[in-house]
């Protein structure tokens, strides 16, 4: 669980500038597969107690712009607008400073997290602010943040940031770990509730939750005492997604097509990582999100031969054989 930073590698983050930084706060090889098992990551309290506290000003300003495009007001700028981002622009390009939160997304902790997933200086794709007053009884049905996707194994990210505390019981969102893989539409999942193993978000300021976009996940009431505010942000990638995090790791621990269940298996390796489900995730489900995740592992690690339990390599090789092949 990563922390805020000390003031040393504070003052050495603000004599940085605009740079961006992430060559040493980059995911392991074991994040990245949890990632790829999992949909999301979490970091408690990743972004330091001053720039939480200094944030929801500047939210509460952006939040008044979506406001008016959203009834209709436009795109049209107002004198008094903050600085927010537009898509298409590469992310370095959005939110100069002073913004705060652009200052949040420069943090080396931070932005080695987008760089592991989507590179350096991804595409601004949008972000919303989400404010839901003391008491509110509002609710979102479990949703998916796309139309619908390809079998395209590339992937967004969205960065659900919470600025302030959320305790337990004060219904901060709740999502489906190991979803993203379903392809599914948008409002296919709607009519779904209580799913086992469904988590609902409580933590302490400046937790950063990164979702793979196809996370199946939904807004709760606020029954607590105070209004909760949550930024999110969505970010596409504009270059391959291979071996972009820190891969120091990778060779010990990433195991060859032979790792084979109920044959020769490593009790320490990727493969063991993406063998661990859901609770949801029983009998051939299992077996159908192993080959998802083996996939999609594929290709982020740049192995094409890469499996867990031979399931593809055992279709591969009839394919070949049928076709004359060795």
């Amino acid at each position: 669980m990563r922390r805020g930073l000390s003031q040393s590698v504070r003052a050495m983050r603000r004599s940085m500038g605009n740079s961006m930084p992430a060559e040493d706060h980059r995911l392991t090889t074991r994040e990245m597969a949890r990632f790829v098992a999992d949909g999301f990551l979490r970091f408690d309290a990743l972004v330091p107690d001053d720039i939480n506290a200094r944030v929801v000003d500047e939210l509460r300003a952006l939040a008044a712009i979506k406001l008016r495009q959203a009834a209709g007001g436009g795109v049209a700028e107002n004198a008094e607008d903050v600085e927010h981002g537009r898509s298409l622009v590469p992310l370095s390009e959005c939110y100069p400073e002073p913004s705060t939160i652009g200052e949040m997304l420069r943090l080396p902790q931070v932005h080695g997290i987008i760089a592991s997933l989507v590179g350096t200086d991804p595409v601004f794709d949008h972000d919303f602010v989400h404010l839901l007053p003391a008491g509110s009884t509002f609710a979102q049905h479990l949703h998916v943040d796309a139309v619908i996707d390809s079998r395209d194994p590339s992937f967004d990210v969205q960065l659900f940031y919470f600025p302030n505390e959320v305790r337990l019981g004060e219904g901060g969102t709740r999502f489906v770990p190991g979803t993203h893989l379903r392809h599914t539409r948008a409002e296919g999942v709607a009519r779904y509730q209580n799913i086992l193993g469904e988590q609902q978000y409580s933590g302490p300021a400046g937790t950063l939750v990164i979702f793979h976009h196809a996370l199946w996940h939904a807004g709760r009431p606020n029954p607590g005492t105070t209004d909760r505010w949550m930024y999110k942000i969505r970010l596409n990638p504009r270059v391959p997604q291979v071996r972009l995090w820190n891969t120091e790791d990778l060779d010990a621990i990433h195991n060859d097509a032979s790792d084979h269940t109920f044959a020769h298996m490593r009790e320490d390796s990727v493969a063991q990582i993406l063998r661990t489900m859901q609770p949801w995730q029983q009998g051939h489900e299992a077996r159908y999100e192993q080959m998802e995740r083996a996939r999609l592992w594929r290709y982020v690690s740049g192995d094409a031969a890469f499996d867990v339990d031979y399931y593809h390599t055992r279709l591969e090789g009839r394919a070949r054989a049928n076709e004359g092949g060795s």
